[in-house]
């Protein structure tokens, strides 16, 4: 259903109901994209949506066959300064979970989350997916499960030589701070058994180094 606008219904859905809509998407249906039909996701689902005459509810209606194209993969990532492109991108590439990590080089703790939270909602609509990922509470470098886990390893650039293994069991990647890990998070890394993966011999933006890893995951 190409060009039909795609609405995040952060409720469970059921063809039949009738869900009041904020002023934001009212008008963007009605006046932005000048069009009374929708598509709702939520968890996983995508329905079809009718905007009620009163202009302030939709309709859903059946439950279309599109599939959630999202992965179960979780991005863990040290929060930086360009957190809404890091958040948008990794949405688009189908993250299921998203887990801020506060690591010794760490710059940016001040996040305003409600506000990655709607940007991540936007993407998930842009994207075609049928879920937002969730934004999971910060937690501190050394309290991660290491368990499956591939992270950027910066080493590369510098001559590190990485053995061909196999990342098909990865359920996490994890990208560090824009100052790198500290040798302490190498040594940690290391001793857990997560996988360092090479993302060329050039030092990535944090957020460009997160795209790139995600698809080395998914491929």
């Amino acid at each position: 259903m190409k060009n039909i606008p795609r609405i995040f219904i952060d409720k469970e859905l059921n063809t039949g109901d009738i869900i009041s809509l904020d002023k934001e998407t009212s008008h963007y249906l009605a006046h932005v994209m000048r069009t009374h039909n929708c598509l709702c996701f939520n968890s996983g689902t995508e329905f079809s949506g009718l905007l009620n005459p009163d202009g302030k509810s939709l309709t859903i209606g059946e439950k279309t066959a599109h599939t959630d194209p999202s992965n179960d993969i979780t991005l863990a990532f040290a929060p930086i300064k360009r957190m809404d492109d890091l958040i948008n991108m990794a949405t688009q590439m189908g993250v299921k979970t998203l887990q801020p990590v506060l690591t010794e080089r760490t710059v940016a703790h001040h996040i305003n989350w409600e506000r990655m939270r709607k940007i991540a909602i936007e993407a998930s609509e842009q994207s075609n997916r049928n879920s937002v990922p969730k934004i999971a509470e910060p937690v501190i470098f050394k309290n991660l499960d290491f368990k499956n886990m591939a992270f950027a390893d910066e080493r590369a650039a510098y001559g590190k030589q990485f053995d061909n293994i196999s990342l098909k069991n990865i359920k996490t990647v994890l990208i560090g701070p824009e100052g790198g890990f500290s040798d302490t998070e190498f040594e940690i890394l290391d001793s857990n058994g997560a996988i360092g993966i090479s993302l060329g011999k050039t030092i990535l933006r944090a957020e460009v180094a997160a795209i790139v890893a995600i698809g080395k995951i998914k491929a």
